[in-house]
C-alpha cells in the first residue's frame, strides 16, 4: 500500500506505543525507521509535538503494516523494521494466492 494514500486514524503517540508493543520495537529502533529521534517519539507520546505530514504517512504506513502482519502471521516476532515494502509486497502476493 501506498504510504501517500494512508492517513494516520489514531494519535501519534498512540501510533508510537501500538508500534512498539505490536512489533516488539525499541523506541531507537521505530525512531530510527521513521527518521527521527527517540526524544521525538518521547515528544509524540506525551502530545507536545506533533509530526510533520510525511513523517505522519510513513507512521501509518507502518501502523497498516503492523495491522496486516497481525492478521496474517500469528507470531509477531517474524519481522523487524527493514525493508518493508518487500515484506508488504509479499504479503499482498500471499493475499492474492501467489506463493513467493
Amino acid at each position: 500500500m501506498d504510504a501517500g494514500d494512508l492517513r494516520l486514524d489514531m494519535a501519534p503517540g498512540r501510533a508510537v506505543e501500538c508500534l512498539m508493543e505490536g512489533m516488539g520495537l525499541s523506541k531507537k529502533e521505530l525512531a530510527d525507521a521513521l527518521g527521527a529521534t527517540p526524544r521525538t517519539l518521547e515528544r509524540w507520546r506525551s502530545g507536545d509535538t506533533y509530526p510533520q505530514r510525511d513523517t505522519r504517512r510513513h507512521l501509518a504506513a507502518l501502523v497498516e503494516f503492523d495491522r496486516h502482519l497481525g492478521e496474517t502471521f500469528a507470531d509477531r516476532e517474524v519481522v523487524r523494521v527493514g525493508r518493508v515494502d518487500r515484506v508488504e509486497a509479499a504479503l499482498e502476493a500471499l493475499d492474492s494466492g501467489v506463493f513467493v
